[in-house]
């Protein structure tokens, strides 16, 4: 079985994994990494869940040199949620090295984001607008930028910014090396990657490899004029821990949130149509876990990349079979299992069957009063040696307060680092993490969350400090 270490990381990069409790490569890290690393340009086509972030992300580091404070990488990705989250997970893998990394993304101001990048930024992750809108005003420089990502970029094309993407890397040096990565390759994207990359190679995950096996899914057949009380039905019967519900429009959206929330349901919904400001606010919200449906369209969704979701509801049968496998791949993770329910409409029978083909299985009908837990993946690899606590879908978290913040120099990773090492426990499940001015959100399985606080209350942070923490009142 293939480790981290195997595949030509670096000691501090091989530490900085152990910190935040990785130690066993996903299948696109294992093929992706050694080829970066060589210096190759590379089409990498895997959805969300994948592990993709750290398959470009750990070869950025080993190629930063943090003695030079230039641009030397740049991670162009479709939305602001996206964006945030490649900047903390590079910050995580850079630490030990020094490398610093500057997010820029639209709804935030330009001008404390131009500070940052005056003060240095080895890396900088940003959405296409803003790191546009920066170029132009002369704040942002990549003449010295040796390693570029594109991030979904079927995404970049859904929200129409190919053409800006095509401007910021004619803005690239010729020599650079070039990572694109998709979970779709529609003609476009592939015309951009001919005329762009230098020889790539091509590395592709599998649709069936990441959902099939640990995906339940099912169909339900459905008159278009019963479909939103049918909703309602499978959402009682399910009882989902999280889902999101995704539909093709935006009215529709609104129209199910309406029709949720008037049934008393907790709910929320994100589309196009909403501030960025209001769609933070779902966003954040529903990380943390305080509602448990969300109603979104796809392109609303794109970033969304939350582990606790238990089920994906098709409200809407979706366009493609590749647009289905990117909605399911939003749970069911690696290690973990989930549900997904497909509403199909008597005249939808020929874009069921497509789907079918496409992932070589069949939808099962889905039946109320027949849910069974999702069976636990035993046989695939799991991306950690430790043993892991139930990820079936059922497991409850409880939130646990810890007493240091950001202004205590407090990140993500220190706080991962400090639970696992106590507690004895993998990375994945430390959870929700939020670092705040003073104090520390996070949470941890309720099964054995009192153990957990036992054993982390008083651990060693880096320089000595120590880390007090108690369950938070619910």
């Amino acid at each position: 079985m293939t480790a981290f270490a195997d595949l030509g990381l670096s000691e501090p990069t091989l530490q900085a994994l152990q910190d935040v409790g990785y130690e066993q490569p996903s299948p696109i890290q294992e093929q992706a990494i050694p080829i970066l690393l060589q210096g190759e340009d590379i089409i990498g086509q895997a959805q969300t869940g994948s592990g993709k972030t750290a398959a470009f992300g750990l070869p950025i580091i080993e190629h930063v040199d943090p003695s030079e404070p230039e641009v030397q990488a740049l991670v162009l990705t479709p939305t602001r949620e996206l964006c945030i989250q490649v900047t903390q997970a590079l910050r995580s893998y850079g630490k030990r090295k020094g490398v610093d990394v500057v997010a820029v993304f639209g709804g935030a101001p330009i001008r404390s984001q131009q500070a940052q990048l005056r003060a240095g930024g080895h890396v900088v992750v940003g959405t296409v607008g803003r790191v546009l809108d920066l170029l132009s005003r002369a704040s942002l420089h990549l003449s010295d930028c040796r390693f570029v990502v594109l991030d979904e970029a079927d995404e970049m094309l859904d929200l129409g910014f190919l053409e800006d993407v095509e401007k910021i890397l004619k803005l690239c040096p010729n020599g650079r090396q070039t990572a694109l990565f998709s979970a779709t390759m529609p003609p476009p994207i592939r015309a951009l990657a001919d005329h762009y990359l230098y020889h790539p190679q091509t590395v592709r995950v599998k649709a069936a490899t990441l959902t099939v096996d640990t995906v339940e899914q099912f169909q339900v057949e459905v008159k278009t004029a019963d479909k939103a009380e049918k909703l309602v039905e499978v959402l009682r019967e399910e009882r989902p821990d999280q889902a999101i519900v995704f539909t093709r429009t935006k009215i529709r959206a609104d129209q199910l949130y309406k029709k949720l929330r008037d049934k008393g349901m907790n709910v929320k919904a994100l589309h196009g149509d909403m501030s960025q400001g209001q769609r933070d606010g779902v966003m954040l919200s529903f990380k943390a876990g305080r509602v448990p449906i969300l109603v979104a369209t796809d392109v609303a969704a794109r970033g969304l990349d939350i582990s606790t979701v238990t089920h994906v509801v098709n409200f809407d049968v979706p366009t493609s079979p590749d647009v289905y496998v990117h909605r399911i791949g939003r749970t069911g993770r690696i290690g973990r299992s989930g549900r997904a329910v497909t509403f199909v409409e008597p005249k939808q029978k020929k874009e069921l069957a497509a789907i079918e083909k496409h992932i070589s299985t069949g939808l099962k009908p889905w039946e109320p009063g027949a849910k069974t837990e999702p069976a636990k993946v035993s046989e695939k690899p799991k991306r950690h040696r430790k043993p892991q606590l139930s990820r079936n879908g059922a497991e409850e978290y409880r939130r646990v307060l810890a007493g240091a913040g950001r202004a205590d120099g407090l990140e993500v990773a220190d706080v991962i680092r400090a639970v696992t090492r106590a507690a004895g426990l993998d990375g994945e499940a430390v959870r929700d993490v939020r670092v705040l001015e003073r104090f520390t959100l996070f949470s941890v399985p309720d099964s054995e969350a009192e153990k957990i606080v036992e054993a982390v209350d008083g651990a060693e942070l880096d320089g000595g400090r120590e880390l007090r923490v108690e369950l938070a009142r619910t």
